[in-house]
């Protein structure tokens, strides 16, 4: 099975501002977007990583880095434009209060896989949830059904694929949170995806931490509480 751990990048001061960022370059993390992605590298550093998937958007590259960083093993972090946001068009750097007064934006909210976003650069989200698809699809292939990897990537492109592994219509993403710097797992089978974790900004990530082969469990001791110790719940 490939587990493709899907991140969105830190918070940056547009996302703080409430400014629709879109593909504007020069948009990095913010102080408290570089601790959170520090502190999810941390949190993600026991975990094999086979690659790095990422937009080529500075926020998502940022974010990349520290994931890969002070690892004992190289780990190659790969630039895919599909998994980079949304096209915007003339959105692009518009505060979303304004923009919420577009009668685009209640499409936008309510019926998604009918937006197109104006102007020459505009593309639909149909498109987008097609190309970031293709792209993870592609990805699985490449690095093969023992493989985990990160799609480090931004909100709307993460809560599309989790549409799509859902088996839902892109008309219900909306339903969906990312918030930045928070954590989504994806686990593809033959049969069909799984969706292991979603927005998760904080506890374990053992479960995605392999077990060593040949290695048994321990028994319990006779004076183990039945039903397990605490903090193994789900984060």
């Amino acid at each position: 099975m490939t587990t493709v751990l899907l991140i969105r990048h830190g918070r940056t001061a547009a996302n703080a501002g409430g400014v629709l960022a879109g593909w504007t370059t020069g948009v990095g993390l913010d102080d408290h977007g570089r601790d959170q992605a520090t502190r999810l590298g941390e949190r993600l550093a026991r975990v094999p990583l086979a690659a790095v998937v990422s937009s080529p958007l500075d926020r998502a590259l940022e974010t990349a880095a520290h994931l890969v960083r002070d690892r004992a093993a190289d780990v190659p972090v790969h630039v895919d434009d599909r998994v980079g946001e949304v096209r915007y068009g003339d959105w692009t750097g518009q505060p979303l209060k304004q923009l919420a007064k577009d009668p685009l934006w209640k499409v936008v909210q309510a019926h998604p896989s009918g937006a197109t976003f104006p102007g020459d650069e505009g593309e639909s989200l149909a498109s987008m949830q097609a190309r970031a698809v293709s792209a993870v699809r592609e990805w699985n292939r490449r690095l093969g059904e023992d493989a985990v990897y990160a799609v480090v990537s931004h909100g709307d492109v993460i809560k599309a694929l989790l549409a799509d592994a859902l088996g839902q219509h892109l008309d219900s993403f909306q339903r969906i949170v990312v918030d930045p710097a928070s954590l989504s797992v994806v686990r593809f089978t033959a049969l069909r995806p799984f969706v292991e974790r979603m927005n998760d900004t904080g506890g374990s990530v053992d479960a995605l931490v392999p077990r060593q082969k040949g290695r048994r469990r321990k028994k319990p001791s006779s004076d183990a509480a039945i039903g397990g110790g605490a903090g193994e719940g789900t984060p």
